[in-house]
């Protein structure tokens, strides 16, 4: 696996590579659909969508029903590809997911963009910190937080041959490049991108560009610290967290999520019953969103590198008592 993480950010946005790849898979692949709740516009499919009236739907600013029509085609064949921005991808269409789509065993792909903090100005409306505990709760759902444009590639290509319910959260601008381009990322493996004796960081999407300076400013005072991308949120690679957490003794978790239901508890639900070991996590605690930018969202909720500096230098505290 190539890592190229330098602290710069990608040079294009998450937009760009759903506008491009969504039409690429539609045109590869027949059965492919793609559902928008009149928000082409924003994620660059609007072009296409239009001159293919056929393959990409306008369902309206009406989620439920969208996933309503994605199971609805399933269910006849069709590989669905659903997007609205994270809020409405999750909660405001929660029952018709897990009823029309997961329990009835229709295979669907949901797209939730500008998830957590990345909704900025769009405000605590619009801000959603649940949206990965809503999609763990799905029986056999799979759920993937992105870091940057090679992963959503990657991924992208993956799900839909994949069973069940698939919930991808990105953003929609741009984010700091981690991987190599053409990396190939499997769903369900954890990616190690630095190794580290004395604790590991297991972190999501944009929360990776934060460990990567946490690591630096931490081997400053001779703190090596692993940091292990877990985009599969579930299924969880439990054989890489268990791994991680033997070999370094102490576990943080970096996510722009609630703490309540996402990385942090599947780190947790993972290890509990496995190993005893410290733990500890950066994410927002149990609050609604705001309105700012992305920047003063960082510090607002302590999703920052200085917070995971603290919190790794906590639980190496814990380890040694």
């Amino acid at each position: 696996m190539k890592i190229v993480y330098n602290g710069e950010m990608e040079s294009r946005a998450f937009k760009d590579i759903l506008g491009k790849e969504i039409p690429a898979l539609a045109e590869k692949d027949p059965d492919v659909i793609y559902l928008d709740a009149d928000l082409m516009s924003c994620i660059g499919t609007a072009k296409w969508g239009a001159a293919n009236p056929d393959r990409a739907i306008n369902c309206g600013i009406a989620e439920g029903n969208m996933m309503g029509v994605a199971a609805g085609l399933a269910s006849q064949g069709f590989k669905p590809i659903a997007h609205t921005f994270g809020p409405f991808a999750s909660r405001r269409c929660f029952d018709q997911v897990f009823l029309s789509a997961g329990y009835t065993g229709n295979d669907i792909t949901v797209i939730g963009t500008d998830a957590g903090i990345c909704a900025a100005f769009n405000g605590g409306t619009h801000m959603p910190f649940e949206d990965m505990a809503l999609y763990r709760a799905i029986p056999t759902a799979t759920v993937i937080d992105i870091a940057d444009a090679n992963q959503l590639t990657s991924v992208l290509h993956q799900v839909n041959d994949i069973e069940g319910v698939k919930y991808i959260r990105c953003g929609r601008k741009m984010a700091a490049k981690v991987y190599g381009d053409g990396e190939e990322m499997p769903i369900g493996k954890g990616i190690t991108l630095r190794e580290g004796k004395d604790a590991v960081v297991f972190a999501t999407g944009i929360m990776i560009h934060e460990a990567f300076m946490a690591a630096e400013e931490l081997a400053k005072e001779g703190i090596e610290i692993a940091i292990v991308d877990m985009f599969t949120v579930k299924p969880l690679d439990k054989e890489c967290a268990l791994k991680y957490a033997k070999e370094t003794g102490a576990v943080v978790t970096a996510e722009n999520h609630n703490k309540i239901g996402g990385l942090f508890s599947a780190v947790t639900e993972a290890l509990a019953t496995e190993i005893e070991v410290p733990v500890e996590y950066v994410a927002v605690e149990d609050v609604y969103g705001e309105v700012g930018p992305q920047d003063y969202l960082r510090e607002r909720f302590d999703l920052t590198s200085d917070h995971i500096v603290r919190k790794v230098k906590k639980a190496i505290s814990r380890k040694a008592k």
